[in-house]
């Protein structure tokens, strides 16, 4: 387990938790809300193979007790683009700077963040249908992402959410999506050795009390809050915590 000061380690808690109270939610985000935070207190190369672990946990379980709910056509348009992008992805993250792989998360999640929360004002719902094709540049794009911070989720759900219009068979089909792809990453970090530093599966079973208890308050708000005022304040959080890493990026140069 990794050697911090205990009130670092709830703080990590809290983010873990926060992340997968999204995922508990809406089928995604808990990658996107919980690396930024808990890039301030560990490596990034670090945080995402350890995350990955809860991530199996978590999707496995959406992903397996809705799967008669799965669009399995959209996910065979996706896959094969999502593999080569996360190829693309895992070489990046074990190769290169810190200080690089800081600046790209925050300038990821200020890009996704700023344009979601304009695409909800300005749209509302999910807008309208977008042709397969977007399959590709959403695969690839998305893949580089996944492997590269595990924050792939919220690309696929914009390009799922303009092709499959009802809620519950969409929050299954991203779900499994994160399961395949979470189990792809494990088998890339394995190879390059993420997967084996010192303390990360501790760290990461320490984590895991933390993550079931947002997975289950997401799941009890899901059908109790509006949708797109979550989404809001999440795209908000995330604007803050993109900038915030941005400028540590600036201080590791």
């Amino acid at each position: 387990m990794l050697d911090l000061p205990w009130p670092d380690l709830a703080a990590m808690g809290f983010a873990v938790m926060l992340g997968y109270t999204l995922f508990g939610f809406g089928g995604f985000g808990a990658n996107i809300v919980a690396i930024p935070l808990l890039a301030h207190w560990m490596p990034l190369r670090f945080a995402v193979p350890m995350m990955l672990v809860l991530d199996l946990a978590a999707a496995g379980f959406m992903g397996l007790k809705n799967r008669h709910l799965v669009e399995g056509r959209e996910l065979l348009r996706l896959v094969p683009w999502l593999l080569c992008g996360m190829v693309i992805g895992a070489t990046v993250l074990a190769q290169a700077h810190e200080a690089l792989l800081l600046a790209l998360l925050g300038a990821f999640v200020l890009a996704v963040a700023a344009w979601s929360l304009h695409a909800d004002r300005r749209q509302g719902a999910a807008g309208s249908p977008v042709p397969a094709g977007w399959s590709v540049p959403a695969g690839l794009v998305g893949g580089v992402f996944s492997a590269l911070f595990g924050s792939g989720g919220p690309l696929y759900t914009l390009y799922l959410a303009r092709r499959v219009r009802d809620p519950s068979r969409l929050r299954a089909t991203v779900a499994t999506l994160i399961l395949g792809a979470a189990s792809t990453r494990g088998v890339l970090f394995v190879a390059n050795g993420l997967m084996a530093q010192p303390g990360l599966l501790t760290t990461a079973l320490a984590a895991l009390p933390a993550g079931a208890a947002g997975y289950f308050i997401g799941s009890r708000l899901h059908a109790r809050l509006p949708a797109a005022r979550v989404r809001q304040g999440v795209w908000l959080l995330l604007m803050a915590s993109g900038a915030s890493l941005l400028w540590r990026s600036l201080g590791r140069g």
